[in-house]
């Protein structure tokens, strides 16, 4: 692999959080989970599912799920009580309807469903499905935050949905759960994380914006201040609550999110978030259709990207070369959940060993939009000579 010593480019994987955000105003809004009526905050998302399987009364039951999922989520519902069963999602990330219908059993009790990267699945066929077998339906829209099925938010459709804030928005942590329609439930009021933690990973976030702004030398300054805020919390023994974590903790089950983190949430311009992740996804898909074959091969009405899918042959040989030139490459949900057998869903194998997850978050300017792409199309290049070569 050819390496590059120092990279001019830095492209966080997240959205970064900047001082005068802490500044600005929150403003009410009708986006979900915001403008919901019945809505509980928490710190992980994965917490409102453990949530979910006992308010639902899930527990020693079957909740069927879909075989391209995290694995955090599914270890939430397991360590709840429920059992998972899954169902098939194909190699464009289209979930199987006939197959879910085939599976449902005497023993199920719910069926989840997850919309992937931004992009809208087929929720309201999932509903009707639902309604036909009297089973309640959760709508996971921890990877879709904003984003709609046209003129239908995304987590207003499931008699609960789940929401994680930190993947879309600059904040250090946050997740939510959302009852629809009229029953009500007694969710309980989550007591607030350690400000130190909350602290952390507000000055975390900034220190990379400072790289994502000012190059090597922000770098410079992240990397000092870095080792000085190291020495602090190893001295101090401050708690710091992980985010971006693959498993469950139940040590943090009752865990809230910090009020500081709806103000930021509600304080940025959500529809210009939308717009610039939109263009952003737009722009790579234009570049590298050519070189990838697009997973999503149109943008529709009311998606908000999350990343850029891009469908690789070595992932790890092409994310090696995108994290050495300053890309902070994803890879997207390698490992199934130990309940589910791989056997059984050779797409859904595919689709792990393949996919790495691009950046197109709203902190992107298009000119560095530019300098990825070129980028992901020197990796992609040099990852089919390699293989040539082998061959």
């Amino acid at each position: 692999m050819d390496t590059v010593k120092h990279s001019r480019l830095f492209v966080p994987a997240l959205p970064t959080l900047w001082p005068s955000m802490l500044l600005a105003r929150r403003t009410p809004t009708a986006f979900m989970p915001f403008g919901a009526s019945n809505v509980r905050w928490f710190y992980f998302a994965r917490n409102a599912v453990w949530l979910t399987v006992k308010m639902l009364g899930l527990d020693k039951g079957e909740v069927l799920m879909p075989a391209w999922h995290h694995g955090v989520e599914v270890e939430a519902l397991v360590d709840a009580g429920a059992a998972p069963r899954f169902y098939r999602v194909d190699s464009r990330w289209e979930v199987d309807l006939d197959d879910v219908e085939r599976r449902i059993g005497p023993r199920t009790r719910a069926l989840y469903f997850i919309h992937y990267a931004g992009f809208p699945g087929p929720i309201a066929e999932m509903r009707r499905l639902a309604d036909r077998h009297g089973l309640p339906l959760i709508e996971d829209c921890a990877l879709s935050l904003l984003a709609s099925d046209g003129s239908v938010p995304l987590g207003t459709t499931g008699d609960v949905s789940l929401f994680c804030l930190y993947k879309t928005l600059p904040v250090p942590h946050g997740g939510a759960l959302v009852v629809n329609g009229p029953r009500q439930y007694s969710l309980p009021e989550l007591p607030p994380p350690p400000f130190t933690s909350t602290f952390s990973h507000v000055v975390s976030s900034m220190l990379r914006n400072l790289e994502l702004r000012a190059g090597a030398l922000g770098r410079g300054l992240r990397g000092l201040l870095r080792g000085l805020g190291r020495g602090v919390v190893k001295a101090s023994d401050l708690e710091r609550v992980a985010t971006g974590t693959r498993h469950f903790d139940r040590r943090h089950v009752d865990l809230g999110m910090s009020p500081l983190v709806r103000r930021l949430a509600e304080a940025e311009d959500l529809e210009a978030v939308i717009e610039r992740r939109r263009r952003n996804y737009f722009f790579l898909l234009g570049r590298l259709r050519d070189v990838s074959p697009p997973v999503f091969n149109q943008l529709p009405a009311g998606a908000c990207p999350l990343f850029y899918p891009l469908v690789v042959e070595d992932k790890a040989e092409v994310m090696a070369r995108l994290n050495v030139r300053g890309i902070e490459a994803i890879d997207f949900w390698r490992h199934f959940h130990p309940a589910c057998d791989a056997s059984a869903f050779p797409e859904v194998v595919q689709l792990r060993r393949s996919i790495v997850e691009i950046p197109c978050h709203q902190d992107l300017s298009p000119e560095v939009m530019a300098q990825v792409a070129s980028e992901v199309r020197r990796a992609v290049a040099s990852d089919c000579r390699s293989r040539k070569h082998v061959g």
